[in-house]
């Protein structure tokens, strides 16, 4: 029997990553059987084409490459991941958290795509593309960061800083990208029906711990875990 698939979703810079090990430490420490995957996933192989596109090799701008073709890159990464990494947990009743998912190309890349039909057409493609043909698994969960672009282009800023990283990949640089991508999310997580949470309160960015609690309540309400 499947088990369960909890995505955690938000633009870049919005703590994402911070978030998904909490819930999963959580998860553990409470007893559940709970495997942490995210994606695009840089330790496979299976990334080489994503790595190229954001690094810019096919283009220095987002919209240089086709929103179809940018999500065979990521289909592919995550059929590989499915296949070789959790596929075998996830029948077998497990909990898997994703970090990213699906979701993310329904947003980063339909923002790519001028006029209403033609987004509704592109995400009834990706949909078909990844859940009937590659045969991926539907989450149960999806639960949305919201996080607005003021905020999260302070936190890239500051993880490069701390990191060293070198310079932001192109969607990050994009600074009207990342604004058109925040637009995306809240009318696509509307739309879906996704979980939002607010991670902002009074002009403040509300703490790790905070977002965290928010985050497990939705958990729990959402998934019978």
């Amino acid at each position: 029997m499947p088990g369960k698939l909890i995505i955690i979703e938000a633009g870049d810079g919005s703590g994402k990553a911070t978030q998904t090990e909490k819930l999963y430490l959580r998860l553990q420490k409470e007893g559940k059987r709970v495997k942490k995957v995210e994606f695009p996933d840089y330790r496979s192989p299976s990334s080489a084409l994503i790595k190229m596109y954001l690094n810019g090799e096919f283009g220095s701008q987002p919209g240089d490459v086709s929103p179809y073709v940018a999500s065979t890159f990521y289909a592919v990464d995550r059929y590989a991941s499915f296949k070789k990494d959790w596929q075998d947990f996830y029948y077998s009743g497990g909990i898997i958290l994703a970090d990213r998912y699906t979701t993310s190309n329904m947003v980063h890349q339909a923002v790519k795509i001028p006029g209403d039909a033609d987004k509704q057409k592109f995400l009834e493609w990706l949909w078909n593309f990844e859940f009937q043909l590659f045969q991926l698994p539907v989450p149960d969960c999806v639960l949305f960061l919201d996080v607005p672009p003021e905020y999260s282009r302070k936190l890239i800023r500051e993880r490069a800083n701390k990191s060293g990283e070198g310079q932001p990949d192109i969607h990050e640089r994009d600074e009207d990208y990342l604004s058109r991508c925040y637009a995306s999310y809240r009318l696509v997580a509307a739309k879906y029906c996704w979980q939002t949470i607010s991670c902002t309160e009074n002009g403040r960015l509300k703490s790790i711990d905070e977002i965290h609690a928010a985050i497990y309540d939705a958990v729990k309400r959402m998934v019978d875990l």
